[in-house]
């Protein structure tokens, strides 16, 4: 006799389960950073100074925004592990890989009758692929030296001292990612002092940066710590990992 029952799957309208906690938010908000980033890089820029040294500061766009995705990396690497920031870190880069094919293929199609806007792109965007390469090889170095070392850190000091790893870390990452990302994305073009000066400038100003992002930090690891179900730590009624 056959039975008369009817599958679930097809008398309902069925979906994958809701996720609990944050970690999806914070890798979409680490890959668009990374991509805007991406593009902001393709602009070197240079600030004179009122003293005599340094004289001019040179940088690139990046620097606005490509100093979060290491706030954002600390958080992935602090809340989640080494396996879970590993993920992230590859998911940014298929991204701007794909991001940087797109403009190539943009650039060597044929502009429409009467946009005449197509030098400028090539101009400003025809300079993506060696930016994404030079973003992507130090974006990787950077990224998973970062990630390693806040953990390694992590696996001695546990939950204090969160303000060691989080600047040990820094240290580590900004230092492979802003040598190898300058000397690919513009080794020829800047050369002598001004390469030097954009080398040192850009690591200083991204490490001053997180050093000061630090409360920040802090507060989003803290809060992303309370919404993940899986984090079990006890709570500690003294704030020992707070920097002094």
């Amino acid at each position: 006799m056959s039975s008369t029952t009817t599958s679930p799957s097809r008398s309902t309208a069925r979906y994958a389960a809701e996720l609990h906690g944050n970690y999806d938010i914070v890798v979409a908000v680490f890959c668009g950073l990374l991509l805007i980033s991406n593009v902001g890089a393709t602009k070197a820029i240079a600030f004179t100074t009122p003293t005599a040294w340094p004289g001019m500061i040179v940088t690139d766009g990046g620097a606005f925004l490509f100093p979060l995705t290491y706030v954002l990396g600390d958080v992935l690497a602090e809340v989640y592990g080494m396996r879970k920031a590993r993920r992230a870190i590859l998911i940014g880069f298929v991204l701007a890989g794909i991001a940087s094919l797109c403009f190539w293929l943009v650039s060597i199609t044929p502009p429409a009758p009467g946009w005449d806007n197509q030098d400028a792109w090539a101009a400003v965007l025809g300079f993506v692929p060696r930016i994404v390469l030079a973003s992507l090889l130090g974006y990787l170095a950077g990224q998973f030296l970062n990630a390693y070392v806040l953990v390694k850190i992590k696996q001695r000091t546990r939950e204090g001292k969160l303000w060691a790893r989080l600047i040990g870390s820094t240290l580590v990452g900004e230092a492979a990612d802003t040598l190898v990302f300058c000397l690919v994305a513009f080794g020829g073009i800047l050369t002598g002092g001004v390469l030097a000066n954009y080398v040192i400038t850009g690591y200083i100003y991204k490490v001053l940066v997180e050093v000061i992002m630090l409360p920040v930090t802090y507060l989003v690891i803290r809060q992303v710590k309370k919404r993940e179900p899986g984090y079990l730590v006890v709570p500690d009624d003294t704030d020992k990992d707070r920097p002094a």
